[in-house]
């Protein structure tokens, strides 16, 4: 997860497809039709980026339940006026995977969403897109704290789980069967 910048200066409100259309503009996550702009992510953030794309592709992968996805993948959570918000690392299955429309950002909700946090996020910042998340399918989201190296496993906005570097990270319902040393998460 990136820091927020200042909202675009545009009046009227952009579409995820115009979004997509513009082309690399940057870090960015459309909300509510408006152009957010996001700092890069630190090392840090992109080592662990990684770390969980990693192991969560490795038994995806080998167990061929669907894809897994990173680099600030874009997913709608609202339309009209469109949101879509730049997910670090998803998980999708094959059943989900099958319904996108693959024409541009995702249309229907991953399994897993990993949210990093940066040193500057705001925690309102990152509940409200939580909610998003869950408001559009999403079944599980983590949250990971490089500096503390914790994970906070969402099944709801009321149902949080606190892992530690002892603690073996589940994949729960969402990804049944995956497990993995939170510890090995945030290795550099």
């Amino acid at each position: 997860m990136a820091t927020h910048v200042a909202p675009s200066q545009t009046k009227t409100l952009v579409t995820g497809e115009e979004l997509l259309a513009m082309g690399d503009i940057g870090p960015a996550e459309l909300v509510k039709g408006r152009i957010i702009q996001m700092s890069p992510t630190s090392g840090k953030h992109a080592i662990c980026e990684v770390k969980f794309g990693r192991y969560l592709d490795t038994f995806v992968t080998q167990n061929k339940l669907g894809r897994v996805m990173g680099g600030e993948v874009g997913i709608y959570t609202s339309r009209n006026p469109d949101t879509v918000r730049a997910a670090d690392v998803a998980f999708i299955s094959n059943e989900r995977y099958a319904r996108w429309k693959q024409a541009g950002f995702l249309d229907v909700a991953p399994e897993l969403v990993v949210e990093i946090l940066s040193p500057d996020d705001r925690m309102t910042d990152i509940m409200r897109k939580l909610r998003e998340y869950f408001d559009a399918g999403v079944k599980l989201v983590w949250v990971a704290d490089p500096e503390t190296k914790t994970v906070y496993a969402y099944r709801s906005m009321t149902d949080v789980r606190e892992f530690g570097e002892s603690d073996a990270l589940t994949g729960d319902d969402a990804l049944p069967g995956f497990s993995v040393l939170v510890a090995s998460l945030f290795e550099e």
